[in-house]
């Protein structure tokens, strides 16, 4: 009994890491990859979202949302639902890669400094707050609109923009010194002119502010206009500052978010290149030029890719989606990250089977024709494919073969090359 003490604590431990990591994985992880994940992020988003239409409706005073039982419910639920959730996710900290090597404790103590974990806080604590001490705080209403932001944890596309933010904060920072300089001096510059003409508008230069403030951003009020010849320059040249002014940051958001997005699919589809058996000893480089000449389809639910029995001479990544390969004795599933008909690149084949959408599917498709291109320009691709093709090709049985992704090959003594 006394040595079994020690293996029970330690398989103890070990199980609640385990726990620990299972639980990092559903909220932390891809969901696309999880069934279990996929239901818990698409549960608190709908929470989320219920929160903010029931934040913004509260406000409206004939409603009586206040006074309702089953508006208080939802708020005691979902404060419980969101308390949990900080709480798991300060548990999890530790298995978050970015904190390896650093004990649970200091894992958790530098999560919980995060601006996302800082968010998750608020949107739950204030309100625990004022109902333990009976506090009714119309401001709430406000910060319970802060759920909203979680929302950026769920959405590729908002994670993409504030990377762009970060990345590009010095050269938008510049743009606020230049747009902050703009509005100075044409405000010193309207005071000078018409200070002592409009005295109660433009009789300080904090005063002038306000009308430069809405000139150089296009707003243009109208509760404060130049009446003298002087002042309506200033004023044009103060619109045509702020046209420039505007546009500056907005080109700079919009290429640096272009950019990382090409970056993010150039990552996720050289990623699928990369894993095909007949590529496997490519570079970089030589993956890139086969990624240069994909080529995007769309399929959609129920569309037919390719048929069985019809000549091959292109193999398919799905990118997003899923399809379904209909072999005559069998069916298989290809989803997000798979890829079919890689055999079609090299050989004269037929297809051995039906490939369909079952989904709307995002495709890249590459061209046997495309590939040939790609291999008289750079012999060493050709070689290394070639190479491939020929230990795949090796001690296989005479007779009539199929590849993993439904290509009928011709006899192994056909030749690849």
């Amino acid at each position: 009994m006394t040595m079994r003490a020690p293996d029970s604590g330690w398989l103890s431990a070990s199980w609640r890491r385990q726990q620990r990591r299972r639980c990092y994985q559903i909220l932390e992880r891809d969901a696309a990859q999880d069934r279990t994940a996929e239901i818990v992020n698409l549960g608190l988003i709908a929470l989320i979202i219920a929160n903010v239409i029931f934040a913004v409706l509260e406000t409206v005073e004939s409603l009586l949302l206040r006074e309702m039982m089953l508006f208080r419910a939802f708020e005691m639920f979902s404060l419980v639902v969101f308390a949990v959730e900080y709480l798991a996710r300060i548990w999890v900290a530790p298995e978050n890669p970015r904190y390896r090597g650093l004990s649970a404790a200091r894992a958790r103590w530098l999560h919980f400094w995060t601006p996302v974990a800082i968010i998750d806080l608020l949107a739950w604590m204030p309100f625990l707050i004022s109902m333990m001490m009976g506090i009714n705080l119309r401001t709430l209403a406000i910060l319970r609109l802060l759920r909203f932001i979680k929302l950026a944890r769920y959405s590729p596309g908002m994670q993409s923009l504030l990377e762009v933010l970060r990345s590009e904060a010095q050269s938008l920072m510049a743009c606020f010194w230049l747009l902050a300089g703009a509005v100075l001096l044409s405000a010193s510059a309207m005071y000078v002119a018409e200070g002592h003409i409009q005295p109660e508008h433009l009789g300080s230069i904090p005063a002038a502010m306000w009308w430069s403030m809405a000139t150089v951003t296009t707003v243009g009020y109208g509760d404060v206009y130049p009446v003298t010849v002087p002042g309506r320059i200033i004023a044009g040249l103060t619109m045509l500052s702020g046209i420039i002014m505007i546009a500056l940051p907005v080109g700079i958001i919009a290429t640096a978010f272009v950019e990382v997005i090409k970056r993010r699919d150039f990552i996720i589809t050289w990623g699928m290149v990369a894993r095909v058996p007949l590529f496997a000893d490519l570079d970089a480089a030589s993956i890139g030029e086969i990624h240069r000449a994909l080529s995007a389809h769309t399929a959609h639910p129920g569309e037919v890719i390719v048929r069985r029995g019809e000549e091959a001479s292109s193999m398919y990544f799905i990118a997003s989606g899923e399809v379904e390969l209909e072999f005559a004795d069998e069916i298989v599933m290809l989803s997000e990250g798979q890829f079919f008909g890689e055999m079609a690149l090299l050989h004269v084949s037929r297809r051995a089977a039906t490939a369909r959408a079952r989904k709307r599917s995002m495709l890249l498709v590459l061209d046997s024709a495309d590939l040939a291109d790609i291999m008289r320009r750079h012999p060493q691709i050709r070689a290394s494919i070639q190479a491939v093709a020929r230990d795949a090709d090796g001690p296989q049985p005479v007779g009539r073969r199929t590849d993993i992704a439904g290509d009928e090959l011709p006899d192994s003594g056909a030749g690849t090359s």
